[in-house]
C-alpha cells in the first residue's frame, strides 16, 4: 500500500504535487489554536480524506493543472471558512484593519456572508474540472460536458444541503446549528444552492467565451 501510494505520488505532475502540499499546510495551519475544536473534525475531516486520496485519484483520473488549481483554490477557501465554522470568519475585522471600514456595513449585510462566497466558488471553480472529466472519461462533447457540469453542481449542492439537514436530525441542536451556519435564515439552503448555480453559470459563460 505504501509503495502504491509512493508510486501514485511520483506519477503526478510536479505542479500538482505542490498543490497537495500547499493544501496540506493550509489545513495544518487552520487547526493551530483551533477556536472551535469540537467542530473541527466535521469541518476539516473530508478535506483530510481527500488529501490522502488525491494522489491515487489524480493518477487514476488525471486532470490538467488548470483544473487542479481550481479545486485547490476552492479547498483553500473552504479551509479558511472551516477554521471559523463559516459563521464567524472575521473578514470585517480584517477589512477594518486594512481599510478602516468593514465589509458588512459597506455592502449592507446583516449576516456573515463568507458561506455564500464559498457556495458561489463551488459552482465557479468546480465547473471546469467536472466538464473536463466529462469530456475525457465520459466521451461528452464540449457543449454537453458543460451542461453535465452545470447539472452536477446542482446535484452536489442539493446532496450537501441534505447532508446538513440529516446532521441536524442526529446531532445535538447547538452543534448542528453551528455546523450548518444557517444564522437564522430559513431559506439558507435554497440561497446556498442558488449561489452555486450562479457561480456555475458564470464559469460556463467564461469557458464558452474562451472557446470563441
Amino acid at each position: 500500500m505504501i509503495a502504491g501510494a509512493a508510486l501514485a505520488w511520483k506519477s503526478l505532475p510536479p505542479a500538482q504535487r505542490r498543490m497537495i502540499l500547499i493544501l496540506s499546510a493550509a489545513v495544518a495551519l487552520a487547526n493551530v489554536a483551533q477556536p472551535y475544536p469540537d467542530l473541527a473534525p466535521l469541518q476539516h475531516g473530508p478535506t483530510v480524506i481527500l488529501l490522502l486520496a488525491s494522489p491515487w485519484l489524480l493518477r487514476r483520473w488525471p486532470l490538467s493543472n488548470g483544473s487542479a488549481a481550481c479545486l485547490l483554490l476552492f479547498l483553500l477557501l473552504h479551509t479558511l471558512g472551516a477554521r471559523w465554522i463559516y459563521s464567524y470568519v472575521p473578514y470585517d475585522r480584517w477589512s477594518r484593519a486594512l481599510t478602516g471600514t468593514d465589509l458588512s456595513s459597506h455592502f449592507g449585510m446583516a449576516r456573515n456572508g463568507y458561506d455564500r462566497l464559498v457556495h458561489f466558488s463551488f459552482g465557479a471553480l468546480w465547473t471546469m474540472p467536472v466538464a473536463q472529466a466529462a469530456r475525457r472519461y465520459g466521451g461528452a462533447g464540449r457543449g454537453w460536458s458543460l451542461a453535465i457540469a452545470f447539472a452536477a453542481i446542482g446535484l452536489g449542492s442539493a446532496l450537501y444541503e441534505i447532508f446538513e439537514w440529516l446532521l441536524t436530525v442526529v446531532a445535538a441542536g447547538d452543534t448542528a446549528d453551528y455546523y450548518n451556519g444557517q444564522q437564522g435564515d430559513m431559506w439558507d439552503a435554497q440561497k446556498d444552492m442558488a449561489c452555486a448555480q450562479v457561480g456555475s453559470i458564470a464559469a460556463v459563460l467564461l469557458l464558452l467565451r474562451r472557446r470563441a
